[in-house]
């Protein structure tokens, strides 16, 4: 008999959680996993304009450079992790076609790509609810005004360092290592039951 491989998600088991939590708010706070993004770490220098020109032709739109901004075109995203880094993300199963899009752009030149998509997993908390909801965890301001849509950090919620991205006005993506992930999936949880 041969083992099958089963891929199974950081919070499988808070599924069922997440959807009580949601219908108990009658839709104002949702939490649910978005399991098996695809993220692939890229470090490049972006003072070389021909390299950030050949970047953004491969993935499609350009690279962001201002401090904390999130790109992106069309299911791909690249959040700005500091002066020379960024996590590209896309849908379950590109991380290959994300790696080829970046070595193309790259062309010889000096960078790192490096496959991470197992390191973290991705929640999305949104509704009316969520900003507050966050900011009782977060040291950094959500308001809109300093952290609105298309903005990211790295931050810690609770204990647990994570990525937050401010999708839309009311939806924030929260990348927790998937090591804290159940720390961070209790977090919320007894943070909405208070």
């Amino acid at each position: 008999m041969i083992a099958e491989a089963v891929r199974r998600s950081a919070l499988a088991d808070y599924r069922d959680r997440f959807a009580a939590l949601t219908a108990a708010s009658g839709r104002e706070l949702s939490i649910r996993e978005l399991p098996f993004v695809s993220q692939v770490n890229l470090r490049a220098d972006p003072n070389n304009a021909d390299l950030m020109h050949r970047l953004a032709a491969a993935l499609g739109f350009p690279l962001p450079v201002v401090p904390n901004d999130v790109a992106s075109r069309e299911e791909r995203r690249a959040l700005w992790l500091g002066p020379d880094e960024w996590l590209v993300v896309g849908p379950d199963g590109q991380q290959e076609t994300l790696e080829q899009a970046l070595r193309t752009g790259l062309d010889g030149a000096f960078g790192s790509i490096v496959d991470v998509s197992a390191n973290r997993t991705v929640l999305e908390i949104s509704g009316v609810w969520a900003r507050e909801f966050l900011a009782h965890g977060v040291p950094i301001d959500l308001d809109a005004r300093s952290f609105g849509p298309n903005r990211c950090a790295q931050t810690l919620l609770g204990k647990a360092q994570a990525i937050i991205e401010r999708r839309v006005e009311s939806a924030f993506h929260l990348y927790p290592r998937t090591s804290f992930a159940g720390y961070v999936a209790d977090w919320l949880l007894d943070a909405a039951a208070e």
